[in-house]
């Protein structure tokens, strides 16, 4: 998507809130006004999807919001230059044999395109869409506790109600915009990696600047680099990235493998992070020296997360076990950056932060890309580089040097794990709102359900495994708990299940204990808070691991425990 079609109009407002694509479609079936439903789900990802095809199944007369314009969720809006899951087929993709049964992927990371097309297919396969309206954004949600019931309203006006309240909106849904001064002021091209225009951005021959080094950055740095006439990097921190290894794929080698399929989607849940990785039953220091090189090597050679999900067992807790990985990964990756003050900036010899406590980024030719002469890298790290100062009209000052661009990316993420559950004007039955109460930090209980808001159920956000995993891991262990639940007190003839505040604050306890012993307190990342300012810095996931939590939550449920149950 680096240079198509007929040039258009540069856009210069910014967009950074969903409620700027909500438009009314239809007046009739899902978009009609004053639904009455079993169940409102909110999001149309993997989490959403899935929940709607579950809950259908069992009979609930359910609908489908989303603010984006079809199936995908952050796959509709992530169509950035290189935009790749980091998670391979079909360990990335839902169990749904009717599904899976007449699709097969081109790639074994599949780029936002396919993935469209994948959700696309389903859609068609499961006929989801009939129950669903799109470009639809919920701006308020309140519970009456005397009908037990959910009213939920949209930016166009609608209005619908619903026993219950399904919230999808995964944990990248909220953009965060940094607070820097004159951003309005730049006449040039602008765009959130997020809000990335569908038709595409021409940034031939152009003098661009990508502003953040995390996922989107490094996909995107590795499309402008060859094509830009001059391409900034503003980094506030090196980004310790892994090889992707991707690789085509036939038809004929995912067909013989399908019959396989249901024990390959099981084995996820077996896995500490959603994937068919498991750390080393050996301690770093139970190897010499050579043997520790060579456990390395293998897995290098794998490429993808091995490294990461696959390295010993104490690397992730002991700060000196960790040195070992991230000289490995230092030793590796340096040989492909020959510019030695490039070398500096990418490959400290002191860690920037452990390796591993932020989720890794995997990249085909991040490094070669960097190093290119027409690629600048600009260190805007608060201690020991110079932060950017201010955006002009030409450009952004940093350090007190101007440089000018014809178009600047913003690849400086989202309100993490939390965002995307705190702009849609959830009220609690206290008469609190959800964004106020988790203006600081997130309090759940089972990464499922939050106390003062009955019948709501929430998944791949936060409290859960969600940014530790793999997607639709995690997805599938939350959409089915969910489905269970609400399926439980439709029988019992609730109506309603509230968790308690003490519950509450035991899973808090629970979240935080879990983290304590490891590396992941130690550094600022998404797994601590992300980097909004303001944001308590604690756990905002379940670090247990993926098999662990799926039994654990299960164990709630037999007895309602830690619920307020309230019969109809």
């Amino acid at each position: 998507m680096g240079s198509v079609g007929e040039t258009k109009p540069v856009e210069r407002i910014i967009k950074t809130d969903l409620h700027q694509y909500g438009k009314r479609r239809r007046t009739d079936g899902p978009y009609a006004d004053n639904l009455d439903l079993d169940v409102l789900v909110i999001g149309a990802g993997f989490g959403g999807a899935y929940s709607l095809h579950q809950l259908r199944k069992q009979g609930f007369n359910t609908v489908l919001y989303d603010a984006g314009t079809s199936f995908g969720g952050t796959w509709r809006w992530n169509c950035y230059p290189g935009a790749r899951v980091d998670s391979p087929v079909p360990i990335y993709e839902l169990s749904i044999p009717e599904v899976y049964k007449d699709w097969t992927w081109k790639t074994n990371y599949p780029n936002w395109e396919e993935l469209q097309a994948y959700f696309d297919h389903m859609d068609k396969v499961l006929n989801l869409s009939k129950d669903c309206a799109f470009e639809t954004v919920v701006t308020s949600a309140e519970f009456d506790q005397d009908v037990g019931r959910w009213t939920v309203k949209t930016a166009d006006g609608r209005t619908a109600k619903a026993k219950y309240l399904v919230v999808a909106a995964g944990f990248a849904a909220k953009r965060y915009i940094p607070d820097v001064p004159g951003l309005d002021s730049f006449k040039g091209e602008i765009h959130h990696s997020s809000f990335w225009p569908q038709e595409g951005v021409n940034f031939t021959d152009k003098k661009c600047a990508v502003i953040g080094t995390g996922a989107s950055g490094v996909q995107i740095i590795q499309e402008m680099g060859a094509k830009a006439s001059q391409l900034t990097v503003y980094q506030r921190t090196p980004n310790l990235a892994l090889p992707m290894g991707r690789r085509d794929l036939t038809a004929e080698e995912q067909n013989q493998l399908k019959p396989f399929y249901p024990e390959i989607h099981a084995m996820r849940e077996r896995c500490f992070a959603g994937f068919h990785y498991d750390l080393h039953e050996k301690n770093t220091w139970d190897d010499t020296p050579e043997e520790r090189e060579a456990f390395f090597e293998t897995l290098w050679k794998q490429q993808g997360f091995a490294l990461w999900l696959g390295g010993y067992k104490d690397y992730l807790f002991v700060d000196k076990s960790n040195d070992e990985a991230y000289k490995f990964w230092r030793k590796k990756q340096m040989q492909r950056v020959k510019n030695p003050e490039k070398q500096k900036v990418l490959f400290p010899e002191q860690k920037p932060h452990p390796f591993g406590v932020k989720r890794p980024c995997l990249e085909q030719n991040y490094y070669e890309t960097l190093d290119r002469d027409n690629v600048e890298i600009v260190d805007i790290n608060e201690q020991n580089g110079t932060p950017i100062e201010k955006f002009t009209e030409k450009g952004i000052v940093s350090g007190g040097k101007e440089r000018e661009f014809d178009i600047i990316c913003l690849a400086t993420g989202f309100d993490v794990v939390t965002g995307g559950m705190t702009s849609m004007g959830l009220k609690s039955i206290h008469g609190t709102y959800l964004q106020d109460e988790w203006k600081d930090a997130a309090n759940t209980f089972l990464g499922t359900t939050i106390s003062g808001y009955p019948n709501l159920f929430h998944l791949y956000g936060p409290h859960g495994p969600t940014l530790l995993s793999n997607g639709p891991s995690s997805v599938e262990i939350q959409a089915r708990w969910i489905r269970d639940a609400i399926t439980k007190a439709h029988r019992q003839g609730l109506k309603y299940v509230n968790p308690t505040k003490e519950a509450s604050d035991g899973w808090k306890r629970r979240i935080n204990e879990l983290a304590a012993p490891t590396l992941f307190p130690t550094t600022k990342s998404t797994y601590m808070g992300g980097s909004v300012p303001g944001k308590a810095f604690e756990m905002t996931c379940y670090a247990g691991g993926v098999n662990a939590y799926g039994p654990e939550i299960r164990g709630y449920l037999d007895t309602w425990k830690g619920f307020e149950t309230v019969k109809a």
